[in-house]
């Protein structure tokens, strides 16, 4: 650690201003220049990682101090679930449909990563890492502990996974001709996640709630399916 480092690190919450400035920043600059492809989550960490390498500040220092911001989590994403008592009636409505979509796609989701990993002779122990890819990162990481994977491994694959949603689900729906918002909320929510659906949202409320609705499924079942299948590998 540099003397930089060394003089941040005595400001217990510096990592709490570094995400807010980053992320508020980040959004500045999305808004400023409508590209959907500069995503607020992803500019900040292309901002805040050169940060912690410059000033030699550790990922576990970074993370601890960071804490407050992660405390929230939880309640933000339950927050999703006020979209879901909105678009109740639609919801029931087409819920036979929603959980068809959300078991093929969280079915799809695990088999591919099993063939991926087959194919490139991936072991064991990543492919249990990389198999809840496209669930919330605090059911992902406790199942990768359980599982015996690799933690960090399956953050970073969960949150790539999540920016790939949120970055191409508009335009793959385009170009798929999937028009119907309880179609792409499942696609979103069951693919990508909470940062997916955050992108659900933005197109409307039914796509959002159906997205909120849909990542909450996916969880439940790949945590299901989970241990069933690492006791094959």
């Amino acid at each position: 650690m540099n003397a930089i480092g060394a003089f941040l690190s005595s400001a217990r919450y510096w990592p709490v201003l570094l995400t807010l400035a980053a992320y508020l920043f980040a959004v500045w600059l999305q808004r400023k220049t409508k590209l959907t492809i500069l995503n607020p989550i992803l500019i900040s960490a292309l901002i805040i990682i050169p940060v912690l390498l410059l000033t030699g500040t550790s990922l576990d220092a970074y993370t601890k101090g960071a804490e407050p911001l992660s405390y929230l989590l939880t309640p933000a994403t339950i927050c999703l679930g006020l979209s879901l008592y909105e678009q109740i009636q639609r919801l029931k409505n087409d819920l036979p449909a929603i959980l068809i979509g959300v078991v093929a796609g969280t079915v799809t989701s695990i088999a591919t990563v099993l063939v991926i990993c087959a194919l490139f002779g991936v072991g064991k122990t990543v492919t249990i890492s990389m198999l809840p890819k496209s669930v919330t990162t605090a059911i992902g990481i406790a199942l990768s502990e359980q599982g015996g994977g690799i933690v960090a491994l399956t953050a970073a694959v969960i949150v790539i996974t999540g920016l790939f949603g949120n970055l191409a689900g508009g335009l793959l729906s385009k170009l798929l001709h999937i028009q119907d918002p309880v179609a792409r909320g499942v696609a979103y929510g069951t693919a990508s996640h909470v940062i997916g659906t955050s992108r659900a949202v933005t197109e409307g409320a039914l796509t959002g709630a159906v997205g909120s609705l849909s990542l909450a499924v996916a969880g439940l079942l790949t945590a299901v399916l989970f241990p069933i299948v690492t006791s094959w590998l």
